[in-house]
């Protein structure tokens, strides 16, 4: 079977000379059919399915007329009727069967191509740099792939197999009805093109309704998202109302933009269908002379118009057929987005192997660095530094000064705008961002637990640890104590955000999951805030047993964290203006000294 995250081929891409709206809904279908049309075996089965039941469905008609025509007729043929009326419990048989096997294979299609989608849409999204997130709301993004996936699967699973079976009714009912009456047909098929030259005109204002209906829908489930996971933000502040109030908006605007989309359908229903069985009428009523002439028989009239219903119903049924289309291709729109962004991070045709053994060292060669989103404000500024292998540094200064930046460019989050980064002398530009990465652990200042169990959590540092090696961290992380006092120890689920546990046990899981990575750089953005005393010493402990044999980089603006580097440095304005240690620095009486004096007293 096909990697279901590989993109789609270019060959699949319109070409350029289509016009522009005809090339984007082309190429959005195509996107759909192209992780459809994995599952051959299981496509042609629904094909065939369709073609026998409306195939058995067309042939109905035939059956009554010659029931009307030679049972009833000249004092009726009774062995005849019951032969007939067998066929006519066969076709029922058969048509039942088909369209269980039908409804299977089209629903089983459905939900497996919107399964891939998911699947590619998610491995894509994890390849961009963490600047993409930041620009686009990873809530928003949640909603693209849950409700717009559902209008996919509705589509493939139901709409696409209802478009074909009435295309497949309304074609061959319309040969059935040439053989049946060719002079009746050919008045019906007249009025056709009455019928698809509003679905067409409508069309593209459906898809565009559709478009802005599923971005408000999105903005619902991006607003519960947000507020839901500051609850206690909200409550605290009084903020319930404010909050329902512009939830209640966003509902309406979802509803407003539904209402139009609703109100094009169903003039588009009214149109078609208004039109189809005032044509029907206006043959049956034209068909009076022809019986009356006996140019055609009272079985023939009623294949006719039996025949007539079907085809009718078919078409009709494509006007909202064709609407719920439209919905697909502009959900597909969105997830195409998505499936081609491409990542700005990546790793080059050839990229430089980092030595073995790592060694862990990192520097700085005249870096300038602006973050894309603000360019007038230089976060690095002809930055330059050094660390040696297993060397501790402390970096400090006020905020905005780029110490976080630090760390970006260290994991190559991004690249700088001149000069270079390297691990081990290897420009990180021409390494792969995952051997990178790979050599670096993290403990960040707001922790991040996932909703899973603590076994899980842990085993985020290094996934195929066991379970010795999972206690043996936690041990060193001083988490050992509380994790076994858990209901469930290891399997425990830890709530959302790791809501189950404290601040400081959350970080303490943290960095037990640093020291399963067992990388050789170490990155720790002021791990010990917010701490009580008790938490802060454990969490303490615990780092510096992570930072043994390890290069490490501290953020800290507690200065009282770093008093025993070896060396600080000091930072502002994405420069260096000091370095040395606690006491050099405090003797220099420069910004160190300030910031430490400021600390300190209000400590005292």
């Amino acid at each position: 079977m096909a990697d279901p995250v590989q993109a789609a081929p270019t060959s699949d891409i319109p070409s350029k000379d289509m016009p522009r709206e005809g090339r984007r809904k082309l190429s959005n279908l195509l996107m759909i059919w192209h992780f459809g049309s994995r599952y051959p075996a299981q496509i042609a089965i629904a094909l065939l399915a369709l073609l026998t039941t409306s195939a058995t469905t067309l042939y109905i008609p035939w059956t009554f007329k010659s029931v009307i025509d030679q049972g009833f007729s000249h004092g009726g043929n009774p062995d005849h009727i019951n032969q007939v009326f067998y066929g006519l419990f066969a076709l029922v048989a058969v048509l039942a069967v088909a369209t269980a096997v039908r409804f299977y294979f089209v629903s089983w299609l459905g939900e497996r191509t919107v399964a891939d989608i998911r699947t590619a849409v998610q491995a894509n999204l994890l390849r961009l740099a963490p600047r993409w997130f930041e620009e686009n709301r990873p809530s928003e993004v949640a909603s693209r792939l849950t409700s717009d996936t559902a209008q996919i699967e509705s589509a493939v699973g139901t709409t696409v197999s209802v478009a074909l079976r009435n295309v497949l009714t309304g074609t061959g009912g319309i040969i059935s009805l040439f053989a049946l009456a060719p002079k009746l047909a050919g008045m019906l098929i007249i009025g056709i093109p009455i019928v698809v030259l509003p679905i067409m005109l409508l069309g593209r204002r459906v898809q565009s309704y559709s478009r802005s209906s599923q971005d408000r829908i999105a903005d619902i489930g991006a607003m519960a998202v947000e507020t839901f996971g500051a609850m206690k933000i909200v409550q605290a502040f009084g903020q319930e109302r404010r909050e329902s109030e512009r939830f209640a908006g966003a509902v309406e605007r979802s509803f407003t933009a539904a209402k139009r989309r609703i109100r094009i359908r169903a003039l588009m229903t009214a149109l078609v269908i208004g039109l189809l069985f005032g044509a029907v009428t206006l043959l049956m009523w034209s068909t009076l002379s022809d019986v009356s002439a006996g140019r055609l028989t009272g079985g023939a009239l009623t294949a006719f118009i039996f025949t007539a219903g079907l085809v009718t119903g078919a078409f009709g049924a494509l006007t909202e057929v064709y609407g719920d289309l439209l919905r697909a291709s502009g959900a597909a729109e969105r997830l195409a987005e998505l499936l081609n962004e491409e990542p700005e991070i990546r790793a080059p045709a050839a990229p430089a192997t980092l030595p073995v053994p790592a060694r862990g060292t990192l520097t700085f060669d005249h870096v300038e660095f602006r973050y894309p989103t603000r360019q007038d404000v230089a976060a690095l500024h002809d930055f330059s530094l050094d660390i040696a292998s297993g060397e501790t540094v402390a970096i400090v200064g006020p905020s905005g000064a780029g110490k976080t930046t630090l760390f970006q460019l260290i994991q190559r989050f991004y690249d700088p705008d001149a000069g270079s980064v390297r691990i081990d002398g290897v420009d990180l530009r021409n390494a792969d961002p995952a051997e990178i990465r790979a050599r670096i652990a993290m403990v960040p200042q707001e922790t991040v637990i996932f909703g899973a169990t603590a076994r899980d959590n842990l085993r985020y540092g290094r996934w195929d640890a066991r379970d010795d090696e999972l206690w043996a961290a936690a041990e060193a992380a001083n988490a050992a104590e509380f994790l076994r006092k858990l209901p469930d120890g290891l399997d425990t689920f830890l709530g959302e955000s790791g809501a189950r546990l404290s601040g400081g046990q959350r970080q303490r899981v943290a960095i037990a999951r640093a020291l399963l990575c067992n990388a050789p750089i170490l990155l720790l953005d002021e791990a010990t805030s917010a701490l009580d005393a008790e938490s802060e010493r454990l969490v303490q402990e615990a780092l510096e047993r992570l930072m043994t044999d390890r290069t490490t980089l501290v953020i800290a603006h507690r200065l009282a964290t770093v008093r025993a580097a070896k060396r600080i440095i000091v930072m502002r304005d994405g420069q260096i203006v000091e370095q040395g240690s606690h006491g050099s620095l405090i003797g220099e009486n420069g910004l160190y000294a300030r910031l430490a004096s400021l600390q300190f007293n209000e400590a005292a």
